[in-house]
């Protein structure tokens, strides 16, 4: 297969497109750094849309208001932190539906419940680690607080601290060279301790106070600015993320570096095209779910019965409710699970196979399996399938390329393709090629970001 640069057969007007198309994508990184950021900002796209919340159309309908019909757009959501789109399509949803789906969640550091403590003059947040990072890569960088403090009266706040340039950052301490030869030795794993990346959050101590003055100072400056008290940190759900916004990359700009690209990047395409996309034949839908770093579980996980409710409630709407009707829309879908593929690296060569590597600025990637070592968690999508989105991307002009994740007994991984598959739908791993994928910065191509935005389209058009 021919992976040609797509940088060289784009003309003028594309051009003109992929950078509109990047720079709606940017502006979703800086406003998403968090899963309930990513919800929040696909609720207010898709209401410009002319989405409106199931729980309006519900209402109505009980009511004895008119249902949904085609053309209708309607969005749900689980907790702030799981989002799933329809439009409905003119065929019966029975006959299926055209999904998209990709993860908002993406490795980070969060902040214990018991954070706060003071210990030789410093102040600290107490914190775990989410998701597959490599811990050597969060020290001595510019942090950024996000997330939500929830008080016992049901209040919640809102706190981001870090993205204003006037705001100041947060920092996990590392070892000066002087002094770590008794560390250098051990592994990367080893050699930083996760008890240890606490955050650094002051020095200021409280006049007056002879104990746990820098921590006084904090819990003042907490209390008079956001209205909480230590004890609120235990319903709280804040997130540690690099300071700063998404960058354009390169001398010729024509990648991307920002944080949580993992899998932002086919969430924020996927839903670019879910918006553009209009009176489609068969029912459109585009889900952005949580926890797919931790393995998709709990309840804004892909394992949930989320998804499968929303179905349920879509059904319910369009006429009378039929559960056989929701088995057979499920069963008669076709899906695109995208998350990000690891683009070849030439520094770092040996831990790829190259005639099967994704690579930058070729175009969507589609792997027809996944997995570790023999295939071990995969979904192995049927080649049916696989030859039924080749004529679709063909007679579309998007393209796009296949890949596996590194040599075979290397490593490995996979998304929720498998999880959705149990329906009896069609389902392939799908997405974009990206480098550093989990380090705190991921790097991106400006092309597959465009022809990603060109491919999901043409497949929610598709009648199959």
């Amino acid at each position: 297969m021919d992976k040609k640069n797509l940088w060289q057969i784009y003309d003028e007007a594309e051009l003109t497109r992929l950078e509109e198309v990047n720079q709606c994508y940017r502006e979703c990184l800086d406003e998403g750094k968090t899963e309930r950021e990513c919800v929040a900002k696909t609720i207010r796209m898709a209401r410009a849309a002319g989405y409106r919340d199931i729980r309006e159309a519900i209402a109505a309908k009980k009511e004895g208001k008119e249902g949904l019909k085609a053309g209708d757009k309607i969005y749900a959501v689980y907790a702030e932190r799981a989002i799933v789109l329809f439009q409905i399509g003119k065929k019966p949803i029975e006959e299926g539906m055209n999904i998209l789906g990709a993860h908002i969640d993406s490795p980070r550091i969060d902040l214990k419940q018991q954070t706060l403590y003071e210990t030789e003059g410093l102040a600290y947040f107490d914190t775990h680690y989410y998701g597959g990072v490599k811990k050597y890569q969060w020290l001595a960088q510019p942090l950024a607080i996000h997330g939500v403090v929830v008080k016992e009266n049901g209040e919640k706040v809102e706190i981001v601290i870090g993205e204003d340039p006037e705001d100041p950052v947060l920092v996990i301490t590392d070892l000066l060279p002087h002094l770590d030869k008794p560390i250098r030795k051990k592994t990367a794993d080893e050699f930083v301790d996760a008890e240890n990346m606490d955050l650094l959050i002051g020095n200021r101590a409280k006049k007056g106070e002879e104990k746990d003055a820098v921590k006084g100072y904090i819990q003042d400056l907490l209390k008079e600015k956001y209205g909480i008290e230590e004890e609120d940190f235990i319903s709280a759900e804040l997130e540690i993320v690099p300071a700063g916004k998404a960058r354009e990359c390169g001398l010729d700009r024509s990648m991307i570096l920002a944080y949580g690209q993992d899998d932002r990047v086919c969430a924020f395409t996927s839903l670019m095209a879910m918006l553009e996309v209009e009176e489609p034949e068969r029912t459109s839908c585009c889900i952005l779910i949580d926890k797919e770093e931790i393995g998709s579980v709990g309840a804004s996980g892909m394992t949930s019965r989320f998804f499968e409710n929303m179905v349920a409630e879509i059904v319910a709407l369009l006429g009378d409710y039929n559960e056989l009707t929701v088995r057979r829309a499920l069963s008669s879908s076709k899906m695109l699970s995208s998350d990000v593929s690891a683009a070849f690296d030439p520094m770092f060569a040996e831990v790829y196979e190259k005639r099967n590597s994704a690579m930058l600025a070729c175009g969507p990637v589609f792997n027809k399996y996944t997995g570790h070592g023999g295939k071990s968690g995969s979904n192995d999508a049927n080649p049916e399938y696989v030859a039924q989105l080749r004529r679709v991307m063909r007679e579309n002009q998007v393209r796009f390329q296949t890949a596996e994740l590194g040599r075979i007994d290397v490593g490995g991984g996979g998304t929720i393709a498998y999880l959705c598959a149990v329906y009896g739908m069609e389902v392939i791993d799908s997405g974009i090629a990206v480098l550093s994928m989990h380090a705190p910065w991921e790097t991106t191509s400006k092309a597959d970001i465009y022809e990603a935005v060109k491919g999901y389209k043409a497949f929610l058009k598709e009648t199959f």
